[in-house]
């Protein structure tokens, strides 16, 4: 019966992160989710105390996977720059993936109150977010860690979330679409403004 249960806890967050994704946490309520699970809304209750519990798991679930990889990335036994290089690439892969996720944070950066934000900054991402900032310092000690850190995910979840518009922008040819492409283009900025910081520096 555990596993069972487990189970449905399971799919409600999977249906959970794409009627959130699709629709935003406004618009989408306990009723919509558990229709869609084939649930009643009581049995909801169940697995999450309330629609903000079940709407912050599922963004906790839709990262923790990234965020398993991408650690994996920041422990490489490399220089950092070769280590920059591979986050940025799998930064750039997982996210292209994953559709759902990007909605999500493009809706909570749109919709979210205060509250929801602080908690998924220091439960869900403050962790990683920290790992790469501490990663471009090995670069350039006298960079801004937390401004560098927001220009790397800025830059690559950018690119991404323009896409359905830059084909229409003239210029745009199909090779900007491509993971590889975004990924070396986004190193090569990187690090031609972190060394021309640290000669500035110097």
């Amino acid at each position: 019966m555990h596993v069972i249960k487990e189970n449905t806890r399971q799919t409600i967050i999977d249906l959970s992160i794409k009627l959130f994704a699709r629709s935003g946490y406004a618009n989408v309520s306990v009723r919509d989710i558990a229709n869609a699970v084939g649930i009643k809304p009581a049995s909801l209750y169940y697995h999450f105390d309330n629609k903000q519990t079940l709407y912050l798991a599922s963004i906790k679930e839709s990262f923790s996977l990234k965020a398993s990889v991408l650690a994996e990335v920041l422990q490489m036994q490399a220089p950092a720059e070769i280590k920059l290089k591979h986050y940025i690439y799998k930064l750039t892969e997982l996210a292209s993936e994953d559709e759902s996720f990007r909605r999500l944070l493009q809706r909570e950066m749109l919709d979210g109150d205060e509250k929801r934000m602080q908690y998924l900054a220091e439960k869900v991402f403050q962790e990683q977010f920290n790992a790469l900032g501490m990663l471009v310092a090995e670069i350039d000690p006298d960079c801004d860690p937390h401004m560098s850190a927001i220009s790397i995910l800025s830059l690559v979840l950018y690119h991404l979330e323009t896409a359905p518009i830059r084909v229409f922008l003239k210029g745009h040819k199909k090779e900007h679409d491509q993971v590889d492409y975004i990924a070396r283009h986004v190193f090569k900025l990187l690090m031609n403004g972190l060394l021309q910081t640290s000669k500035d520096a110097l």
